[in-house]
């Protein structure tokens, strides 16, 4: 069961202009509301292969579909367990070079933010893991415990847009040489220590931009990202559509820059 609640859901289906027999690509299935509406409109006759690296996602889905819950699915329906950033392979490994539409929505979904063994809410305490996939990559365990000062109030600053980035830093410094960083109630109070008390009154959460750039640099959000537009880009037909939802400032920058470094002019729909 997913409790996610797909953001944007008709306005992305309405832009990618989808039709039956597409071949359509979900870079990010989560709880599964994009792929469900994409099988409404390509048919059985389309294809649509989803990727997330979060097996309990794919898991779900795959269960909905042997249930026979899921429209339209079966043999043209392809998950992998994995990052989107390996799109072009992926692909290639089923024997697709090219696909008529790409959606990607791009952050967290709310089946990750509850679950306690991840770690990603600051309203829950729980061990300071982060990751989305549970099966490989470093935790924020360890970016806590073993990065250096300065590396930590820069990601504090790119990733978070955290004002008292060096503050927060040099507190964790402090406080791990006495005792490791383990888990995410502690890591809060930390944070509360660390900045002044009226911006603890502001209604944003004081730990929410340290925890924001510390699941991006867990996960490597932006740098698979890149990786995926360039891909997306190359492997879509003539006509297709990409269609990307955003949620952080440096996601935004990175799409808009990709789409303005590869237009080609424009094939402009019929008004």
């Amino acid at each position: 069961m997913t409790i996610h609640k797909t953001v944007l859901l008709q306005e992305t289906i309405e832009q990618l202009r989808l039709r039956p027999g597409m071949i359509v690509v979900d870079a990010t299935l989560g709880g599964g509301g994009h792929s469900l509406e994409v099988l409404k409109k390509i048919g059985k006759n389309g294809k649509l292969i989803a990727f997330d690296r979060d097996q309990d996602a794919i898991d779900r889905f795959r269960k909905k579909i042997e249930a026979g819950k899921v429209e339209n699915s079966g043999d043209n329906v392809v998950l992998f367990h994995d990052n989107y950033s390996t799109l072009k392979d992926s692909l290639a490994s089923i024997n697709i070079s090219s696909v008529d539409a790409i959606l990607a929505d791009l952050g967290i979904s709310s089946d990750q933010l509850i679950d306690e063994s991840r770690g990603i809410s600051f309203q829950i305490d729980a061990p300071l893991d982060m990751r989305m996939d549970l099966t490989r990559g470093i935790t924020a365990k360890e970016v806590i415990n073993t990065y250096s000062q300065e590396d930590l109030t820069r990601i504090l600053r790119e990733f978070g847009d955290e004002q008292y980035a060096h503050s927060i830093a040099r507190n964790i410094v402090l406080q791990r040489a006495e005792k490791p960083l383990e888990r995410t109630m502690e890591l809060v109070e930390l944070i509360e220590r660390s900045v002044p008390g009226a911006y603890k009154r502001k209604k944003l959460h004081p730990a929410t931009k340290t925890f924001q750039a510390l699941r991006i640099e867990v996960n490597q959000e932006l740098k698979t990202l890149g990786l995926f537009l360039s891909q997306a880009i190359e492997v879509l037909k003539p006509g297709g559509r990409l269609a990307v939802i955003t949620f952080h400032s440096g996601e935004d920058a990175l799409v808009k820059r990709a789409l303005r470094e590869n237009a080609r002019g424009c094939i402009c729909p019929p008004e």
